[in-house]
Parts: C-alpha cells; structure tokens; sequence
C-alpha cells in the first residue's frame, strides 16, 4: 500500500475513533515523512498528553519542532524524552544539534562528550565537536575533532573541507588545498572546494587555476552569485571580454539581481562597446543598495555616456 493511500486509511481510523492511539502514532509518523509537520505535530501533542512517559513520542516532537525552526521547543522536547529515558543516544545526539543552533555551544558539547563515552568511535560526534569549535573561533580544536572524525572516517568530505577552510584562514594555502582536492577527490561535485580551491588561486595569482576552478564552480553551482564576481574581473582584468560579457550575462539570468552584478555587466559591455552598456549601468543605480561603489561614481559615470 502506498504511503498516501495509508495515511488516508490511518485518518479515517482516527475519524471512527479517536481513542486508536496506535493509528494516530503511526500517522504521524508518517506525516512526518511526507513533510506535514504541522498535521504531525498536533497528533503528537495529542499522545503526548495521554502518555506523559512515553519518551519517544517527545523524541519525534522534537524532531518536528526542528523541522519547524522552533529550536526552543525542540531542546524541551529532546529534555523530555532523556528526563523519561536518560540513555537515549538520539535524543542525546539531537538535542546536542538543537544546543548548536540555540548557540548554547557548552552544553552541546557537553552532550557530544557524553556521547562519544557511550561510544567512542561515533565519527558524528567528533564532526560536530569540530563545528561547534569551529563556530566559536577555537581553531584548535576544531582541527583535532574534525582529525578524529577523519580518522575514523576518512571520507567524511565534510570534516576534511573545514579543515581546510581553517587552513585558509590561517594562511597555510598548501595545506588548504590539499583538503579541498580531498574533498574532490571524494566528491567531484562539491561546488564549495572548487570555489574555495579558485579563491586561492586568485589569490597567489594562478588565474588559470582561477577560471578553471570558478568555471567549474558555476558549472555544479549555476547560481553561486560570489564565484560570477571574482571570474566576470579576473576577465576584465585579462582583457577577454567576451567571456565577461557571456559570463556576466549569464550571473544576471541564473542569480538574483544585484547592483554589483548590473555594473559588472555595465564594464563588461563597455569593452565591446554594446549598445546595451547604459542600461546595465542605469539598472546598477537603481539597484544601488547591493552596489558597492558609490552611487555617487555611477551616476558621473552615467553622465558621460551618450
């Protein structure tokens, strides 16, 4: 039977009698796999009145509560379900994940610690230690974490991309590139590690490297609006416009318009001198809010075109 056709049978269980509390369970449990949290949500509030200590209704409110961004009510309900059944791992694991959010960074690593004395080699324990250093600015530890979880699982590309954004931060570029090819290594669609890897090429002055990493990132991520930015200049700057006409064009089509973008295309044009150069630079200036030079050099700029 397929799953819409058993919620339908689940609901008219319910309808004939409200008290069938295993139909409700399992109605719920399935809306939440379809994604009507909300429907989820109020039959679980339901069973939760009428079995107070059962601690994996309050587990899957939780994990509903989450789904709706009401992280507040997640941690209650996370608490609840270890006030009922203090061993419970997920509920452990997810509330560690709800802390994260809440930005309660010391109690959720207190509940990944906890964890990982249970069992030592959960790899996803160790990750989320890393994030949460990560996140805290405490690179150190970041590093050792997201290391154990490399260690013990060593094609969590996850683990291996933060460190080598750690390493770029730090300025070890090397280092950092050799985490990102990693990470390609692993996953050759990973848009971020070829954006990271063209960042640093842009940096260090590998332009070739540069395009070939953002024309990639594009390629995986058509509407990564940063890697148009820094691939329509390092074009300019090449003086091949007619690629950053093409690729700015393209940014404006795929990305969310933006005054940077407009004005980017306003240079590119005027390289080839298209008879659309103006309007690009009109439309920059009216979108001003999201143009970073001044308006004030837009509008002198507009002055002296035709």
């Amino acid at each position: 039977m397929a799953k819409l056709d058993k919620i339908e049978e689940l609901q008219r269980l319910i309808k004939e009698d409200s008290t069938n509390f295993q139909a409700r369970r399992k109605l719920a449990v399935l809306l939440m796999d379809y994604g009507f949290n909300e429907e989820a949500l109020q039959h679980l509030l339901y069973l939760s009145k009428n079995f107070p200590d059962d601690d994996g209704i309050f587990y899957n409110l939780g994990i509903v509560y989450e789904k709706l961004k009401n992280f507040p009510k997640a941690k209650e309900s996370y608490l609840k379900s270890l006030e009922i059944a203090p061993d419970s791992i997920d509920s452990a694991y997810n509330l560690g994940l709800v802390y994260i959010e809440l930005k309660e960074y010391d109690k959720a690593i207190k509940s990944f610690e906890e964890i990982l004395q249970v069992d030592p080699q959960d790899s996803n324990s160790y990750f989320n230690l890393g994030l949460i250093y990560f996140k805290m600015g405490d690179y150190i530890n970041a590093i050792e974490n997201f290391q154990m979880t490399i260690d013990i699982n060593d094609e969590d590309i996850y683990a291996h991309f933060y460190i080598g954004n750690i390493f770029k931060e730090l300025g070890d570029l090397d280092s950092a590139k050799e985490k990102f090819n990693k990470v390609l290594e692993l996953s050759p669609d990973y848009s971020w590690a070829y954006y990271n890897l063209a960042v640093i090429d842009n940096e260090t002055g590998n332009t070739e490297g540069a395009v070939y990493n953002l024309e990639k990132t594009i390629e995986l991520n058509p509407y990564d609006i940063e890697a148009y930015k820094i691939l329509v200049r390092i074009l300019l700057k090449e003086q091949d416009y007619d690629n950053a006409v093409k690729y700015s064009k393209e940014a404006l089509a795929q990305c969310e318009e933006t005054g940077d973008l407009d004005y980017l295309a306003y240079i590119a044009h005027s390289k080839i001198e298209s008879p659309d150069t103006k309007e690009y630079l009109e439309r920059a200036i009216k979108n001003h809010k999201t143009l970073s030079i001044p308006l004030a050099k837009a509008k002198t700029e507009l002055s002296k075109l035709k």
